[in-house]
């Protein structure tokens, strides 16, 4: 039961993380600390495999024969019973039997975790406007430059699992409008897990006088938390989501949180709900009929609701507040 529990266990360790790794795009196009973390459970399968090689009752039942069979005559003196020779087997304790299946079932968790981690794709939704600018990406970020010398700027922490490029087109009229923006890789596509990634963006943009953090669902969550520890943060711009700390005494922050009348993840309740968590001066839009997946191009979410407009209806709402909201920012 260990060894094929293990062998499958191996195979698994193996299997999964190199079909993530050639099945989705997005996976090397984000940041380094995904690839590395299924490399790294490729590598632990190899090694699993070699053990279980070496452990293999056929390696030992071979060894075995081996040493029963004489290779001159057969001395009678010196014969083995198949009662000595099962003896020799590999045998497991009630403890060495507990700690392999707690290994293994570890394993296939880490599996499936590597298998929730796989971000949604970009997938361009048809009408992708043309971004006036420049486009520079690294393995932490995406910058959108626009024409000429701006003086504000927007860094985005992108929802759980969602590739950084499907921002990309929703965000693109900002730049469009002169305002420098900055889209996120986080680490493992939850941006939970380095919150102030936005203070290198800032430290390398010395000439943007207004800030803004933003983001969308959990990303959202991360920029308020950012903007709550970090006094030069001057607006706050949630797509779909609300903060986990209360902003209520951040008089000085200007806060835009656009919403879907149809999303069930961030659903209008709790918006509704989380309203004291931010300044009282913060304004908020709503999308008739828009849901959480529309606030980037990805694709359907699941546990998402049923839209009553068109992707392109919504997102034409969000960029305009949004450009908007930075606007006043720059004034």
């Amino acid at each position: 039961m260990l060894y094929w529990s293990g062998a499958f266990a191996a195979v698994a360790l193996l299997a999964v993380p190199i079909s993530i790794l050639l099945g989705n795009s997005a996976v090397l196009a984000g940041h380094p600390a995904l690839p590395i973390l299924l490399l790294t459970a490729v590598g632990l399968g190899i090694l699993w495999m070699l053990i279980l090689l070496r452990s293999s009752p056929l390696f030992h039942l071979g060894t075995l024969f081996q040493r029963s069979t004489p290779i001159n005559r057969p001395d009678p003196n010196n014969q083995r019973t198949a009662a000595n020779s099962r003896e020799q087997l590999p045998t497991a304790s009630s403890w060495q039997l507990a700690r392999g299946l707690v290994v293994r079932i570890a394993a296939l968790g880490l599996v499936a975790g590597l298998v929730w981690l796989s971000p949604f794709r970009y997938q361009p939704s048809g009408d992708d406007g043309q971004t006036n600018g420049t486009t520079a990406e690294d393995t932490t970020s995406i910058t959108l430059t626009p024409e000429g010398k701006p003086s504000a700027g927007l860094i985005f922490y992108p929802g759980a699992r969602v590739d950084a490029h499907a921002y990309q087109d929703i965000l693109g009229p900002l730049v469009n409008a002169g305002h420098l923006v900055v889209i996120l890789k986080v680490p493992l596509g939850i941006a939970l897990l380095d919150t102030s990634q936005a203070r290198g963006v800032m430290d390398r943009h010395p000439d943007i006088t207004a800030w803004a953090v933003g983001g969308h669902s959990l990303g959202g969550v991360s920029a308020a938390g950012f903007a709550k520890s970090n006094g030069d943060v001057s607006g706050l711009l949630l797509f779909a989501s609300f903060p986990a700390a209360s902003l209520a005494e951040s008089t000085g922050l200007a806060v835009l949180s656009i919403s879907g009348s149809n999303d069930r993840l961030t659903t209008p309740e709790k918006v509704a709900e989380s309203k004291s968590l931010l300044p009282p001066t913060s304004t908020y839009a709503t999308v008739e009929g828009g849901v959480h997946a529309f606030f980037g191009d990805y694709g359907e979410q699941p546990g998402d609701g049923q839209p009553a407009i068109t992707r392109e209806q919504a997102q034409q709402q969000i960029t305009a507040e949004s450009v908007s909201f930075m606007n006043r920012l720059r004034g």
